[in-house]
């Protein structure tokens, strides 16, 4: 696996950027969105009281941003082309804590209700697929039949 960090990626609607401070908090907001994060967060009850703070939580993303270029980071924040509004985001990760193999990744992703089953998170994730596949030269990643039954769902 080269270790090529995030890097812009336009597809026929989408635009996939490095993530920058100027949509975090638009990405939290959808986060937010019961119907969002109960799929998506997977988190400690004891530390959601902290999860409904923007002023607490802009920490973590300033710090996420500020990581946002490094080689081992694959985050991209997802925008439409027609109107430049951020609508989701993806990622990719080592998944080291429950694979034993060496490049397989995991993955994920949450995309706006209002954009949902439209295919936007399928044509986000089948770029990032390309892009993890054909230049970061991952081999597999991890529970890759889920994800692609979860493609056909989406």
């Amino acid at each position: 696996m080269k270790l090529l960090g995030t890097k812009e990626i336009e597809t026929e609607r989408l635009i996939l950027k490095i993530p920058t401070m100027k949509e975090q908090k638009i990405l939290w907001e959808i986060l937010m969105i019961p119907e969002v994060n109960r799929y998506y967060l997977d988190i400690n009850k004891k530390f959601k009281d902290r999860l409904l703070n923007w002023e607490i939580q802009k920490k973590f993303y300033e710090e996420k941003v500020n990581h946002a270029k490094d080689k081992d980071k694959f985050e991209w924040s997802i925008f439409l082309k027609n109107n430049g509004e951020c609508i989701g985001q993806i990622n990719s990760h080592i998944s080291s804590k429950e694979c034993d193999e060496e490049n397989t990744m995991s993955l994920g992703w949450y995309i706006n209700p209002k954009y949902q089953k439209q295919g936007y998170a399928t044509e986000a994730a089948l770029a990032m697929i390309n892009y993890m596949f054909n230049e970061v030269n991952l081999k597999k990643y991890k529970k890759v039949l889920q994800f692609l039954i979860s493609l056909l769902g989406s």
